[in-house]
Formats: structure tokens, sequence, C-alpha cells
């Protein structure tokens, strides 16, 4: 039995013991999900995604961090289904609640306005990403430091979107410092290390460095 078919058993058996919206129900259906996501299968994922934003808004309401990562998992879905409009704004949604319900300096509020950069990127406003993305690196830095992963991560992102924009020395140099930071940090065989250095080099061969 594959991982899908063992994940949606223990859905099912679940269902059957704690109610369709019990936490644990709910959990293992984002994880089914998940495996889903993995396989390519997107539409299955959005449903049982959309089912699990739908019960966490009647259990817990909007403002809360469960419902928060279930709509920003729902975001993400949507997103790579193409329909980047309603994945920017559920994304933006979160966005402006993540304060209240994570705290200013909450990981994962800015992780979610990196996320949010990322969509709008994507949709070609590249002023709007840029500017998301230096907000979220200066919150960053003053919060974990420039070394930090989530901090990595957004600086990349950004060094993507500039070179988009038709900067590379600032791209360039922006992803050099991402990828001696992450090897220094992290190791080369990070999953993290690994792709920043793959960003670098495709930088490089467009460049005829």
């Amino acid at each position: 039995m594959g991982e899908v078919a063992e994940q949606e058993k223990r859905v099912a058996e679940l269902r059957h013991s704690r109610g369709e919206e019990h936490p644990e129900t709910l959990t293992a259906m984002l994880d089914l999900a998940e495996l889903l996501w993995k396989e390519g299968r997107l539409r299955p994922a959005r449903m049982l995604e959309e089912q699990v934003v739908a019960a966490r808004l009647r259990r817990f309401g909007e403002k809360h961090p469960d419902t928060l990562k279930a709509m920003g998992k729902l975001a993400t879905t949507i997103g790579m289904q193409g329909d980047l409009a309603t994945a920017r704004a559920l994304q933006a949604r979160i966005v402006e609640l993540a304060p209240e319900v994570w705290g200013e300096d909450g990981r994962d509020r800015w992780r979610a306005l990196n996320n949010l950069a990322g969509t709008v990127a994507t949709e070609g406003d590249l002023f709007a990403a840029r500017e998301l993305l230096q907000t979220a690196i200066v919150a960053m830095t003053g919060i974990w430091g420039e070394e930090d992963g989530d901090t990595l991560a957004a600086m990349g992102n950004l060094a993507s979107v500039l070179w988009q924009m038709g900067a590379p020395d600032e791209a360039y140099w922006l992803q050099q410092q991402v990828v001696d930071t992450r090897q220094r940090i992290f190791g080369d065989d990070d999953p993290a290390t690994r792709a920043a250095v793959a960003a670098f080099a495709a930088m490089q061969r467009e460049a005829g460095v």
C-alpha cells in the first residue's frame, strides 16, 4: 500500500472514530493533501484543503493560527493551479491577520509576507514584490539576523525579482551572498543550499560568466 492509500485509510478511520471536524481528522486531511500535492494531484488536494479551511473557520474563526496555516496551504495550491489572483487575495488576507494572530515578530507572519511576494512576482508585479520582500528582509534581519534561514529565503527571492527587473549586478551580488551564507551555516548538502547554488548557477549561465 502506497503512502497516499495509507493516509486515505487513516483519514477514513479518523472520520469514523473522531468525527469529520475533529482537529486530528483535519490535520490528517492536510497531510493527505500534501501527499497528493507531491504527486501533482492538485485538484483532490485543493478539495481537501478547502474542506479543512471551512471546518477550521467554523470551529476557530478566521483569527486562529490553524485556520491561517490551512488558508496558506490552500493559497499555494490555488496558485499552482494558475489562479494567481485568487491565491494573491487569500495570501493578502493572511498577511493582514498575521500580526494579530502570530504577533509582530512571529515567524509565520513574515513567512506569509514572503509567500505573498512570491505570488505577486509570479503575476508579474515585480515592483510590488520587491517592496514586499524588502520590507520582510529588513524586519527578519532585525528579529533573527541575516544568517537565519527565513531571512535568506527572502533574500533569494529578492535576488530573483531583481534579476527579472533587469538589475543583474545587484541580483548576482545578493544571490552570491545567500549561497555563501547558506554553505557556511547549513552546509553544502542542505536542500535550500543546493537550490540557492542552482539559482546562482542559472544567473551565471545567463550572464555568460
